[in-house]
């Protein structure tokens, strides 16, 4: 198989399974808080990334890092999986599904706007626009099709997704400046982060049993949306001649998260939010587009 070839199927394989986290979210948070899905869901991924550095024989180097750069570590799983996580489960115990999935994918704005204070970039006049098209769509989600009212339908909901696109762009910014090998130092956030979890768990008095429809909901968001496919998404880039065509794929994912939500949560699909999801998309897209120079223009 071309390398090419392999980098789509990995690729495709990486959205398809991004496509059913919302999905899984939300049946999960029918089962427990979202403190204790963050745990459970953390100690899965944790297995999960080392059982991948165990068949590398990677484990060594995972211990040597760990020994080298453990402040980092600890810095870095503070934001994800903790803070991340817990914030954004917190969005989707306020709102649908379909609402909290929409709005999240903003983050990749978001990260824009942060790199102007945080890496001295400039903002293009057409990043400003892209906001305003993104963000007018999250505005006809939370309105659910009456953005001039201003009347959000759980407020606490969508404070707490974008809250949750500001951490990670920022998580992601970060990144930038990291030396560690990708899955050595996302595997090193997660171990890390456990204690931080533990502690917060206990001290909210969630260390106690859950159902095992949780934990099963639980152990499938840790190995999926947090750790198999992370290393799915990394071996499409490093295969594909141009990160560009395996980056596209990633628009497939929200429309595929909708039908899931759809036909397994069972949410009647509001035409505010595929109007407010086609607008988040085509501010991402129009800022991600090639534009003309002055000099090329006929």
């Amino acid at each position: 198989m071309k390398s090419q070839t392999r980098a789509y199927a990995c690729g495709l394989a990486a959205v398809l399974a991004w496509s059913t986290v919302a999905t899984a979210f939300k049946i999960s948070l029918s089962h427990m808080a979202p403190a204790q899905l963050v745990l459970y869901a953390s100690l899965a991924s944790s297995l999960a990334l080392l059982s991948i550095l165990a068949a590398q024989r990677r484990l060594p180097l995972l211990i040597a890092t760990a020994r080298r750069y453990w402040l980092r570590s600890l810095l870095y799983g503070a934001i994800n999986p903790f803070l991340y996580y817990l914030i954004l489960f917190q969005a989707y115990t306020l709102l649908p599904a379909q609402e909290a999935q929409a709005i999240n994918y903003t983050w990749a704005l978001t990260m824009t706007f942060l790199s102007v204070p945080l890496l001295r970039q400039r903002l293009s006049p057409r990043d400003a626009l892209a906001a305003l098209i993104c963000y007018f769509g999250v505005l006809v989600i939370g309105t659910h099709g009456a953005p001039l009212s201003l009347e959000f339908s759980s407020p606490g909901g969508v404070a707490y997704a974008l809250c949750s696109t500001l951490l990670w762009a920022g998580y992601w910014i970060f990144n930038t400046r990291d030396t560690r090998e990708p899955v050595i130092g996302l595997t090193l956030n997660f171990l890390f982060s456990l204690p931080l979890i533990i502690a917060y768990c206990a001290m909210g008095g969630m260390l106690r049993p859950v159902a095992w429809q949780g934990l099963l909901g639980a152990g499938y968001v840790g190995a999926v949306e947090m750790g198999y496919t992370f290393v799915l998404w990394l071996t499409a880039m490093k295969l594909s001649s141009s990160t560009a065509r395996i980056a596209s794929l990633i628009y497939l994912s929200p429309l595929l998260s909708l039908v899931l939500i759809h036909l397994v949560v069972g949410e009647a699909l509001r035409m505010s939010t595929l109007a407010g999801l086609t607008l988040i998309l085509g501010g991402l897209v129009l800022q991600k587009l090639p534009w003309p120079r002055a000099g090329n223009r006929a």
